[in-house]
């Protein structure tokens, strides 16, 4: 029976629908929690979470041990807090983590439909330190039937375009990793994944052309939906959370805009913030990040704009972290409905990344979190790093694809948009000084660095900047070049750039939270009946140790949330 100034009653309220809201959402269920309600903003379900790779980075999970991987709490720990800056995040948060993520993944496993596959050869980011592993700590989604959502399938976000093939034909990471570097196989891939769609045709013409298989972050968002579909567990689309509603210093419930109305709704166990960062609102952007930054740049969804954090501050909760966010260059192509993230292409042998200046700033093949943050500490006015471009020639041009750029063969230059070239996303010329004029660049300086990448390939030693020289790097450089995978000439006309922009794919500070994921005050005491999740509350792993550091912990502090709301002992 719903009280009367309530238009609804649940006993979980859950703001927000990527891995941790429909985590947290499914595990309040299994322990017997089950009257709940997941609120999402906008039109489709599956937020940040949808539109990302899906790894999850957790360390001795069940899938890893099941490959044999050799792994330790002990090890995991010390690479965390060698990798982690001090005082950055509360070491009780660090153990809560690595103890319960390897449970929440146990806990899905055997009672839902949420199955992953260990990455046996993604490595953690950096690798020369105490304690990584080169690989079996993340893991991607299976490949999901869409078809089993029937019609819902149309309300599920889609993975971002630039992890499906023509944009209508999902590829696994591990897939797009071959794909991209067109190594051995990559042809019969190809057709293999073609042929499987093209045959399907029923059903990609109800499915909006899209593959049935689908596999990254739609796949672990649509095996979590689907869970909650088998337990008829309400999702209201298009229903943001406008605010808290408190009494007497607890949360008690949110007034919530759906179908036009406002209604306020009752959450008499708690409410579950989980509704991604501030990516998308540019106030806040330049009130909390470094500059320069923009909306523009950002990979996050567009829903994302602070809401929950905002809420969480009306009530006078702590934050962490605010001035931090998931780092990577990305590119803006005109007419493209989100930014492509820049990660794979830039360790490539046979180009490098350089400022107005002409100047490399940081090793392009480092993991893209760890490159943008050396980005920033070289930026200034008289040297500024954003834009910036990467420089390739031909061959790089002929073997491997760089953002919206295919390969030659796959699009030749006659086919590139006039637009990229007016608004100077893409520059080509005979030399490499005709280049630069093109594009503003110091030409000189540009030759000058040319000058030295060459020199480094031939001897496979980057004195600057030591590319090549770490497990990460190698993972994204082509086994094909000697003596390093990583470099290789760019001395073959016509020369060729691709402007890169100081991106994200979100932002990590928000909510400062307990190891229950408890909303904390300034003075450390929690706000009663709320709690944070995923990029609203403060990151766990803020320097992004591995693939996946933002879905792992999203998950397990869901988990986390609902045990503690529930008093389910695991």
């Amino acid at each position: 029976m719903i009280e009367k100034n309530w238009d609804h009653s649940v006993d979980v309220l859950v703001v927000g629908s990527g891995n941790g809201a429909l985590t947290a959402a499914l595990s309040c269920y299994e322990m017997g929690v089950e009257d709940v309600l997941v609120i999402e903003k906008a039109a489709q379900i599956g937020g940040t979470s949808a539109t990302s790779g899906g790894g999850v980075w957790i360390p001795c999970n069940r899938y890893a041990k099941a490959a044999g991987a050799q792994d330790s709490f002990e090890d995991a720990k010390q690479y965390l807090l060698s990798t982690t800056p001090e005082g950055a995040v509360p070491e009780e948060m660090v153990d809560a983590y690595l103890r319960n993520g390897p449970k929440m993944i146990d806990f899905l496993h055997e009672r839902s439909d949420v199955r992953y596959e260990t990455l046996e050869h993604y490595p953690d980011y950096y690798t020369n330190v105490e304690g990584s592993r080169t690989g079996h700590r993340s893991m991607e989604p299976q490949r999901f039937d869409s078809s089993l959502l029937g019609q819902d399938i149309k309300r599920l976000r889609p993975s971002h375009h630039m992890m499906r093939m023509f944009s209508k034909i999902y590829f696994t990471q591990v897939e797009a990793a071959l794909l991209v570097l067109q190594g051995p196989g990559w042809i019969k891939l190809t057709m293999k994944l073609l042929a499987q769609w093209l045959f399907d045709l029923t059903w990609w013409i109800r499915g909006n052309g899209l593959s049935r298989q689908i596999c990254t972050g739609a796949a672990g968002v649509a095996r979590l939906w689907y869970s909650l579909k088998k337990r008829e567990m309400p999702i209201w689309a298009s229903s943001p959370m406008e605010e808290l509603i408190e009494e007497n210093g607890c949360v008690v419930g949110a007034v919530v805009r759906r179908d036009g109305k406002k209604l306020r709704v009752q959450a008499r166990k708690g409410v579950i913030l989980a509704a991604g960062g501030f990516e998308r609102n540019q106030a806040m952007r330049e009130q909390y990040l470094p500059a320069p930054t923009s909306t523009d740049w950002s990979g996050g969804v567009e829903s994302n704009t602070g809401d929950a954090i905002q809420q969480g501050l009306a009530l006078g909760a702590a934050t962490r972290l605010m001035d931090g966010a998931w780092w990577c260059t990305t590119v803006s192509v005109p007419g493209e409905p989100a930014p492509r993230l820049s990660v794979m292409e830039k360790s490539y042998p046979g180009s490098c990344i350089v400022n107005l200046r002409g100047e490399r700033f940081a090793n392009e093949s480092q993991n893209y979190m760890a490159f943008q943050k050396d980005l920033y500490k070289q930026h200034s006015e008289a040297s500024p790093c954003s834009p910036m471009y990467q420089i390739f020639d031909a061959r790089f041009r002929r073997d491997y694809i760089v953002g919206p750029l295919m390969t030659a063969s796959l699009k030749p230059d006659w086919t590139i948009p006039k637009s990229w070239f007016e608004t100077k996303l893409v520059g080509k010329a005979a030399t490499v000084r005709e280049l630069a004029d093109q594009l503003g660049i110091d030409a000189n300086n540009l030759e000058q660095t040319v000058s030295k990448m060459n020199a480094y390939a031939k001897t496979g030693k980057d004195e600057d900047f030591q590319r090549g020289d770490s497990a990460y790097d190698r993972y994204y450089g082509d086994p094909r070049f000697e003596p390093n995978p990583c470099l290789g000439a760019i001395d073959e006309a016509p020369f060729y750039a691709m402007r890169l922009e100081a991106g994200d794919f979100g932002t990590q500070g928000g909510l400062a939270t307990n190891t229950h994921a408890q909303v904390l005050k300034e003075d450390g005491s929690p706000i009663t009946g709320l709690y944070a999740i995923g990029n609203c509350s403060a990151a766990v792993l803020p320097t992004y140790p591995g693939p996946g550091s933002t879905l792992g912990p999203a998950m397990t502090f869901a988990y986390q949330a609902a045990k503690h709301i529930s008093g389910y002992q695991d």
